[in-house]
C-alpha cells in the first residue's frame, strides 16, 4: 500500500526491456543515437508539431529550468503559482539555470493560477523602469501540485495574456500524461494550439526509469538550450539509455495507458474515502494524486497495516483525539492495484 509518490512505483516491463536492448549495442554519444532520431520523430509526430526541437533530460528539475532559463533574462521575472513545484521542490534551481530571475508567486484555487492574479502581477511588474524586474515568462503545471487539471480554456486564458504582453509560456508537464488523458485532449490542443511555447514532457512519474523530454515549439531557443543543457552539466553521455526509455514510452500508447490506469486508481481511492464516516476531499481528484481527511484512528490503523503516504500538511501526529480529521496527499502510479486500494480502504472502515 504505498501512495507516497507516483516515483515509489516501479518502471514499466516494457521500459526496462528497451533499457536491456540498448545495453547490447554500441553507438553514437551525446544524442546522436539512432533511437533518438526516432524519439524525436515520434514526438514531432504526436504533438503536430514538425518544426519542434526535441531533447531529453534525466530529471524533471533540469528540463524545468533549462527550459525556463532559455526564455528569460536575469533581470526578468517568471510567473508562477506561489505552490507550483519550481516554486517548492527545486531549491531555487530555476534561478539558478536562469542567472537570477525573480519568481513572481500567483495565487488560484488548487494550485491552478487564476487569470485575475496574473492580470494583476504583469500590469504590476516594471513601473518603475530599471529600478524592477521585467517581464519575462509565465510557467503553468497541470496536472498541478494539488491534483487539478486545467481545461483547455483555461490554458488558453492565460496564454492568452502573456501574449498580449510578449511573455512566452512554459508548461511544466511532469504529469502531463495523467491531465492529457484526464481532458481527453490531443497533445496540440493542450499546449501550442493552446499558446504555449515550451513543454517539460513528464516520463519519469509515469512508468519510466528516469527520463524527461523538454519540447520547445520555437525552435529559435534550440541551440541557446543546447548550450545550457551542455553548461549546466545535464548532456548525458549515454544518452541512448534515455532515447530507448522514451521510444518504448511512446509505442502503442504505453504513456496513455500506464496514465489513465493511474488516473483510475485515483479516483477508486477517492471515492472509496468519500464513503467513510466523516471523510472530507481538500482538492478535486482531477489525474492521480487524491487530497483528502478522515478519523486519526483510521489512519493509525492503516499505518499500522503498512501503509505509506504523507500526511499533508507534514506536521500532523498520531497521538490526539481518535476521531479529529486528519489530511493526507496519497499518489497512484500505473502499477496501483485495486487489491492496494481495497485493502486500504478495509482496514480504515474496520
Amino acid at each position: 500500500m504505498w501512495f507516497t509518490s507516483d516515483n515509489a512505483g516501479p518502471a514499466a516491463p516494457e521500459i526496462m526491456e528497451a533499457m536491456m536492448k540498448a545495453n547490447t549495442i554500441y553507438s553514437q554519444s551525446y544524442g546522436a543515437d539512432p533511437i533518438m532520431d526516432r524519439v524525436r520523430d515520434k514526438i514531432r509526430d504526436i504533438f503536430e508539431a514538425p518544426d519542434a526541437a526535441v531533447y531529453l533530460v534525466a530529471t524533471g528539475t533540469a528540463a524545468n529550468s533549462l527550459a525556463l532559463a532559455s526564455m528569460v533574462q536575469p533581470w526578468e521575472t517568471i510567473y508562477c503559482h506561489r505552490h507550483a513545484h519550481i516554486q517548492e521542490d527545486e531549491c531555487g534551481a530555476p534561478e539558478f539555470y536562469a542567472g537570477g530571475a525573480k519568481l513572481t508567486l500567483l495565487d488560484g484555487a488548487d494550485a491552478k493560477i487564476d487569470l485575475a492574479s496574473l492580470e494583476a502581477a504583469v500590469a504590476a511588474t516594471g513601473q518603475v523602469g530599471v529600478h524592477n524586474v521585467q517581464k519575462g515568462a509565465l510557467s503553468i503545471t497541470t496536472a498541478t501540485e494539488n491534483g487539478a487539471v486545467y481545461s483547455i480554456a483555461e490554458i488558453e486564458a492565460l496564454c492568452a495574456v502573456a501574449k498580449a504582453n510578449d511573455i512566452p509560456v512554459h508548461l511544466d508537464g511532469a504529469r502531463f500524461a495523467n491531465a492529457l488523458v484526464s481532458l481527453g485532449c490531443t497533445p496540440a490542443e493542450m499546449t501550442w494550439k493552446a499558446g504555449v511555447e515550451a513543454v517539460s514532457f513528464g516520463g519519469t512519474k509515469n512508468g519510466c526509469l528516469g527520463v524527461e523530454a523538454v519540447i520547445l515549439f520555437n525552435p529559435d531557443r534550440a541551440w541557446e538550450f543546447e548550450l545550457r543543457r551542455k553548461r549546466g552539466g545535464h548532456l548525458i553521455s549515454k544518452h541512448r539509455y534515455l532515447s530507448a526509455q522514451m521510444e518504448a514510452y511512446l509505442t502503442d500508447d504505453l504513456w496513455l495507458n500506464m496514465a489513465s490506469k493511474a488516473n483510475a486508481a485515483a479516483s477508486k481511492l477517492s471515492a472509496g474515502i468519500l464513503e467513510l464516516p466523516g471523510a472530507t476531499l481538500l482538492h478535486p481528484t482531477d489525474a492521480n494524486i487524491v487530497f483528502a481527511g478522515w478519523k486519526r484512528s483510521g489512519h493509525q490503523a492503516v499505518q499500522d497495516a503498512g501503509a505509506h503516504y504523507y500526511f499533508w500538511p507534514f506536521d500532523q501526529t498520531l497521538d490526539g483525539d481518535a476521531n479529529e480529521i486528519l489530511t493526507a496527499r496519497m499518489v497512484c502510479n500505473w502499477a496501483t492495484t485495486d487489491e492496494d486500494i481495497n485493502n486500504f480502504l478495509r482496514i480504515i472502515a474496520e
